[in-house]
């Protein structure tokens, strides 16, 4: 099927068209909602502030009452008058206060039992205000109450208005702004109170009040039980006869209500707000109104006067395109032509455009890209030409690096040749691919019958079924793949090996680098100097035992000792104590190696244990200012395992960090549960230990440098005791940087009655 075909022409013009009208339509759309957002935002801003001044209006001649009738009501000659019941008197200080007041509608004077004492408007007395709530509340408060409240035809006998009023509403009643006052005497006396009444009905204080500020556009209403009895709006008309259900139903509810509300010919948007009497009851509401009308208007000719301007605007630049289309298409179809003839074979071809435009730009660079596939056609036989050159002297290039890699790979071999250490090479198969002179001595294998084999196949020849193992299980992903020491018995040789995992580009094993060496020599070399040093230590410490106590013999007994001579021997004293530790620790160490201490395991309460050994600790802590805590978890269980050992762990760690530490810091000692171990850790302030030092920390003989005074602490011997002790416990001790500096040095012991239950 023929695609249909526009010209550039048509499609420009279109183009032009439609973004014209998204661009009006957009125009036309966000100004219409921003003008609504807007019309909805300053009716509600208007609306209450419109509420707000007409709350406050509403009770403002109730405020003005309450404060010109607290001064009477707190009067002694008025209370002297109302407890001799001088009813002349106050009837004619009535009068002076309504004078004052002129808009008080009801006034008159009660006792404690609600009776009228005197009333404005007549001379009856005795009778029972209807008013029990508000009196009995401003009676019970102590203090001055206003509400409104609905009040029948007789209270208003009562206050002189006469039924005749015109302001009542149907059903004889009217709403009245009710202010009560108590009257009490300094001695907390109740003697009465004041109770007067504003009228709202028919009022046109307030809605006057709304409209000087808001002016004609703000209409205030208030109505009585959904009936109209106050107004700015003119004639009855106008207003509903009762406000809609929903309205009536949200104000009985208690709540205002916000919304459109039709009256007359007019929309308007509306506040209204319930009125309550002094029980909470909703008597009727306050209502302010603003029309819409003004502000529709002015969308209306925002938007005609867009609409206006789109077809306008929509109109010229149809023409303008048009124009302009008709000027571009002309040059292009040129081009267009040019085009054809190039494909065609004829690079000959040249496009004469006379514009100084882009048009003429693009036709001078369409003749310059005519210009250069022609030159570049020619310049193609030159390149393969050039390019087999290329080509024989990149072959030339891999022979000599053939050549070097030939060599490197000699020199590797003959480097792995010559290595003392046995070197074998798997794989990702598991297969040996590597196996040099070094390990055919150490397995007393010939190449070929170990090279492109399984591990396995090593294994039943030369025992080497633990690394198998091992290799299955990282081929497996059982074991990560990280380098690893393991060491086997083979032939009565005892073999240390180094395996490392080779790793290809996506992280997966590619295969394993074994190194293998021989420790059978060394471990006899070892063995023979711990028993050397346990011999002399052993020899060495019955001498100095008798040394020692000479020593202390000499310094008790010698009053003839000059000073100088008693500080020697003092100092001869401290190093035969010195000497007597060092060799106490060798022999310590040698008996544990060699299995010749007794552990006494039983249940121990780790807190107890911990405690003794901080008392042993304190006065070298109290010597340098270093303060000791101890952190015991709630419900450390018992461990298992020999007290005085456990001892002897605490208080080396306890030596260590306070040798460790600055003068004035503090150490922590924290016990708490781990699964079925109780962990102890010792934390210092001391300075970090460094990296290179972590190696040596549980080896036997290795000093650190202190580095408080710089020089090297102790005999080398605490940590690698205090791991002896605590492998013999089945547990484990290791170093760790504390979270805000120093060293934490932690070990562990089993619980016991997970580990070593009784029976």
């Amino acid at each position: 099927m023929k695609r249909p075909y526009l010209s550039i022409r048509s499609k420009l013009v279109i183009s032009i068209l439609l973004i014209l009208l998204v661009s009006y339509s957009t125009l036309l759309y966000t100004t219409v909602a921003n003008f609504d957002a807007f019309l909805e935002k300053e009716v509600s801003k208007n609306l209450e502030a419109g509420l707000n001044f007409a709350r406050g209006h509403y009770f403002s001649r109730a405020d003005q009452i309450k404060l010109a009738l607290m001064q009477p009501a707190s009067s002694p000659y008025v209370q002297d008058h109302l407890r001799q019941r001088n009813r002349f008197w106050l009837k004619s200080a009535m009068e002076r206060w309504q004078t004052a007041l002129p808009f008080i509608d009801i006034m008159a004077i009660v006792d404690p039992r609600q009776k009228v004492v005197v009333r404005l408007g007549s001379d009856q007395s005795g009778a029972t205000l209807p008013l029990p709530h508000i009196l009995e509340r401003a009676f019970r408060e102590g203090k001055a109450v206003i509400a409104t409240e609905l009040v029948p035809d007789r209270f208003l006998n009562l206050g002189g208005v006469g039924s005749g009023h015109g302001a009542l509403a149907a059903g004889g009643e009217v709403m009245l702004i009710t202010i009560a006052i108590p009257i009490i005497t300094p001695a907390g006396e109740l003697l009465g109170g004041i109770v007067a009444g504003d009228i709202i009905n028919m009022d046109p204080h307030y809605p006057l009040q709304v409209q000087k500020i808001f002016g004609r556009e703000a209409e205030l209403t208030i109505t009585q039980k959904g009936r109209k009895i106050a107004s700015s709006l003119k004639g009855d008309a106008d207003f509903p006869a009762t406000l809609a259900p929903e309205i009536l139903a949200s104000l009985g509810r208690g709540n205002p209500y916000r919304g459109e509300a039709r009256i007359g010919a007019k929309v308007y948007m509306t506040a209204f707000e319930p009125i309550s009497d002094s029980r909470g009851e909703v008597v009727g509401s306050l209502s302010v109104a603003l029309s819409k009308e003004n502000y529709q208007k002015i969308r209306r000719d925002n938007e005609y006067n867009i609409l206006v301007s789109a077809v306008v605007g929509i109109l010229l630049s149809f023409g303008i395109a048009y124009l302009v289309t008709r000027h571009i298409t002309r040059p292009l179809k040129a081009l267009s032509r040019g085009v054809r003839k190039i494909e065609e074979g004829d690079l000959n071809q040249r496009v004469l455009v006379p514009t100084g435009d882009e048009l003429g730009m693009l036709a001078d660079s369409f003749n310059r890209m005519a210009s250069a596939l022609a030159e570049r056609d020619g310049t193609i036989k030159k390149k393969n030409q050039a390019l087999q050159e290329l080509n024989e002297l990149l072959e030339k290039k891999v022979a000599e690096r053939t050549a070097e890699l030939r060599m490197e790979m000699e020199r590797l071999e003959t480097v792995l040749t010559s290595m003392a250490e046995g070197i074998v090479v798997t794989d990702r198969d598991n297969r040996v691919i590597l196996f040099n002179p070094a390990a055919q001595r150490l397995f007393d294998l010939v190449p070929h019958r170990v090279v492109n084999q399984p591990v396995e196949k090593l294994c039943e020849l030369a025992g080497f079924c633990g690394i198998a193992e091992y290799l299955a299980a990282v081929r497996s992903g059982g074991v990560a793949a990280a380098a690893r020491e393991q060491e086997l018995e083979v032939q009565g040789k005892k073999l240390k090996v180094s395996l490392s995992p080779l790793l290809d580009e996506a992280e997966t094993l590619a295969g394993v680098v074994m190194s293998i060496r021989d420790v059978t020599m060394e471990e006899a070399v070892d063995r023979m100097k711990t028993e050397f040093i346990s011999t002399v230590s052993h020899e060495l410490k019955t001498p100095l035992t008798s040394m020692k106590g000479s020593l202390q013999f000499i310094l008790s007994k010698g009053k003839w000792l000059t000073d100088t001579e008693r500080e020697l021997l003092s100092v001869c004293l401290r190093n035969t104590d010195r000497l007597i530790r060092l060799i106490s620790d060798i022999l310590d160490i040698s008996k544990i190696e060699e299995g010749r201490v007794e552990l006494n395991f039983r249940p121990q309460a780790i807190g107890p244990l911990v405690s003794y050994a901080i008392e042993e600790i304190k006065p070298l802590a109290m010597g340098r200012n270093i303060t000791i805590i101890s952190e015991i978890g709630d419900d450390i269980p018992p461990v298992y395992g020999d007290y005085d050992r456990l001892v002897q762990v605490v208080t080396n760690l306890l030596s260590n960090a306070v040798k460790f530490s600055p003068n004035g810091k503090v150490i922590t000692v924290a016990v708490a549960r781990e699964g079925n171990y109780v962990a102890v850790s010792v934390a210092d302030r001391g300075a970090v230990i460094q990296w290179s030092d972590r190696d040596k920390l549980f080896k036997k003989f290795q000093r650190l440098e202190m580095s408080e005074t710089g020089e090297r602490g102790g005999t080398g011997l605490g940590l690698a005791i205090c791991k002896e002790i605590v492998e013999r416990h089945h547990g484990r001790i290791y170093y760790q940087t504390g979270i805000t500096g120093g060293n934490v040095f932690t070990f562990t012991v089993p619980v016991f009655e997970e580990q070593h239950g009784p029976g």
